[in-house]
């Protein structure tokens, strides 16, 4: 098959608005299947895993293929769900064409909107399909004049519902059959769409404006492509899977005027900092990328490939990125569900998967030739993690098991993150919410027979001074023989935040043998990491040990590590010691109807707003500042107030000392684990 044969497209948009019933539909029209599935029933095409199976919602990105008139269509069936959003945007590089399944039923979100506007960013040719048309008729028109509102007027009907939604009428490759319809008309319609297409190509504006006649979908190929290129035009259908309505028109649609490979923008590839350009027709070098990494029980690792230029056959010898070391290509698949079909070969334009070649992760681009050494794609900007879960294992001996099994988990979806915390030796696991690591830990146990418990992360508090004070110890200790001795005086004062800590030697006339000096900082610095009053490390703190004595036979490195220790207590202890809790920032985009109840929540949370900006699609930025304490459960929260399209990302700030009750939590708390 020729790559202009070739059409790639994602299925994107909110839960709930039927893309996986609709591609569904649109296999089994395509002669792809013989079976109708169903959510409900658990046995469509791309549901087929067991969480989809259970939630009767997509969790993975799903590729398929159909055949429709000497036409390959490649279509990605993508998670709706919000926390899932990572699992769509990864898809963006495998294809040319964005559509985006809205339902007139299901009021617009955020899912939707970010998924358009990321759509747009990595220019991407956009439709836009509305599904379940005939559920409520009497809302589409509405919904039609909101897409102009949210997303510009450069979205424009190519079919419209008849009137009383049996069937759509086309509105581009006949239309002078102006049959009745629903709401607009077809010659308006149609208008829109040539008046919208042509001004991106001035002769042909010139031809229409002096002939006066219709233009011909052939005449109009090339202009609408660009217009498609440059977001200039953005087609809107209307169909229903559930009632077999509009599917022969998308079909046609899909193959007819969406882009192949050579007609969509480019991918961003990159070398050196500057976007480079890949030649489908380029049969001496291989140029792929891989959009997603997941693990089957039987074969192993599957690393799916989109192919930019060349081709990729089995037992080709590839390298990833700048590797000098070659890896074998050995089982090449295309993929249509769990069903799995070996090909010997997959060329520019194609969706392949490569099996058990363990290098491979998400967003490796693979070549054949040095000379692509260094081809990145352009970084895609994914979720910042929103909810983070420390995990042991519940069997002793699995902590090496665990930290395998997470690196697979995680490997699997760009959303995840893995971070071991050395001082509280905790292992987290961090995602966009409660459901994103529910469904990780479920695969966890389900694929790889690993049960683990799960706990709120420690919080990282710390203890400082907050006046200048001295301390002084005398250790002395005679066992018989040859005894301990040592002593050490000293003086502490506050430093400025985050400058750590400093230790001065000011020891004069031999008090304390300078050989003994280090003995006394180690001591001290045992202190500083144990804590004073909390079981936290000190910091902004400077020690400055000025006399002491010593014996000059019972002192010994010991007795001076002890008298430190003992000394630095005692000054930090006269010295009104404080805990220290961490402040994050916060950047929250939610829907503006919640921000009243949203800064409440972020109030008695001790949280405080340093700016918010209203922006477009009836949103507001919030910028906050809040103790990470607060903030354990706030994903639930802010999921709760807004009804689930609410998001937010933290980073640290700083440190400043907690409140009273707080510090005495954390003290009490300390005392009782110890």
């Amino acid at each position: 098959m020729s790559v202009n044969e070739i059409r790639n497209i994602g299925f994107v948009g909110q839960s709930g608005v039927g893309k996986t019933t609709l591609v569904e539909r649109l296999l089994y029209e395509a002669h792809a299947t013989t079976h109708l599935g169903s959510v409900q029933q658990g046995d469509t095409v791309t549901d087929f895993d067991d969480q989809s199976i259970q939630y009767q919602h997509s969790i993975e990105a799903t590729p398929v293929a159909l055949a429709w008139h000497k036409h390959r269509m490649n279509i990605i069936d993508t998670p709706g769900i919000p926390e899932l959003l990572g699992r769509s945007l990864s898809i963006f590089p495998a294809v040319e064409t964005s559509a985006l399944v809205l339902d007139a039923n299901t009021p617009l979100n955020q899912v939707s909107e970010r998924l358009f506007e990321f759509s747009r960013q990595q220019q991407k040719c956009q439709m836009i399909i509305i599904n379940k048309m005939d559920l409520n008729p009497n809302l589409l028109a509405d919904f039609v004049a909101q897409l102009s509102t949210h997303f510009g007027s450069c979205c424009l009907p190519i079919n419209l519902p008849s009137q009383d939604c049996s069937s759509v009428v086309d509105c581009y490759f006949a239309p002078d059959n102006d049959q009745p319809t629903l709401f607009d008309s077809v010659s308006e319609a149609h208008e829109r769409l040539i008046d919208q297409i042509i001004e991106v190509d001035e002769e042909l504006m010139e031809l229409y404006l002096e002939q006066g006649s219709a233009l011909s979908p052939e005449q109009l190929h090339d202009p609408f492509e660009e217009a498609l290129r440059t977001g200039h035009v953005i087609p809107v259908c209307f169909v229903s899977a559930d009632s077999d309505v509009g599917i022969d028109m998308l079909l046609r649609i899909m193959a007819e005027i969406m882009p192949q490979p050579e007609e969509g923008n480019p991918p961003l590839l990159e070398k050196d900092g500057k976007q480079i350009s890949v030649d489908c027709d380029q049969l001496d070098h291989s140029v792929a990328h891989v959009y997603k990494v997941s693990v089957d029980p039987y074969l192993g690792k599957l690393a799916y490939i989109r192919v930019f230029q060349g081709e990729i056959n089995a037992g080709s010898q590839l390298y990833i990125g700048e590797s000098n070391k070659a890896f074998k290509v050995g089982h090449l698949y295309q993929l249509q569900g769990k069903k799995r079909i070996e090909i010997s070969s997959a060329k520019a334009g194609d969706l392949c998967v490569l099996a058990k070649v363990d290098e491979l992760g998400f967003d490796s681009v693979i070549h054949d030739s040095h000379d692509e050494d260094g081809i990145v794609m352009s970084t895609l900007f994914f979720p910042q993690p929103m909810y983070s879960l420390a995990i042991r294992p519940i069997k002793r001996g699995d902590e090496q098991k665990l930290s395998e099994v997470l690196q697979k988990i995680a490997a699997e979806d760009p959303t995840l993150r893995l971070e071991h915390r050395t001082r509280t030796n905790e292992t987290l696991l961090s995602g966009q919410g409660e459901f994103h690591l529910k469904i990780a830990l479920e695969k966890m146990e389900a694929v790889y027979k690993l049960t683990v418990e799960t706990f709120q992360p420690s919080i990282e508090y710390y203890e400082t001074i907050t006046m200048p004070a001295e301390g002084h110890y005398r250790h002395k200790k005679q066992t018989g023989g040859a005894g301990q001795f040592g002593e050490v005086q000293l003086k502490v004062r506050p430093l400025e935040p985050g400058a750590g800590f400093k230790f001065v030697n000011k020891v004069v006339g031999g008090a304390i043998p300078t050989a003994l000096i280090p003995a006394v900082e180690k001591g001290i610095r045992q202190a500083v990491d144990e804590g004073a009053i909390s079981g936290n490390p000190l910091r902004d703190i400077e020690v400055t040990v000025y006399d002491g004595k010593y014996h000059s036979v019972d002192s010994k490195e010991i007795a001076f590590v002890i008298a430190g220790k003992k000394a630095f207590l005692d000054a930090v202890n006269n010295a009104n010691p404080i805990v220290l809790e961490p402040i994050v920032d916060l950047s929250l985009m939610i829907p503006t109807p919640a921000v009243g109840d949203v800064t409440g929540d972020l109030s008695s949370s001790r949280g405080v707003i340093v700016g918010t900006d209203v922006t477009p699609n009836n949103q507001t930025a919030l910028q906050a500042k809040a103790p990470l304490n607060e903030l354990q459960d706030f994903s639930q929260r802010l999921r709760s107030i807004t009804g689930g399209e609410g998001s937010f990302s933290l980073a640290f700030s700083h440190y400043e000392p907690a409140p009273p009750n707080v510090q005495k939590r954390v003290c009490s708390e300390s005392q009782a684990a110890s």
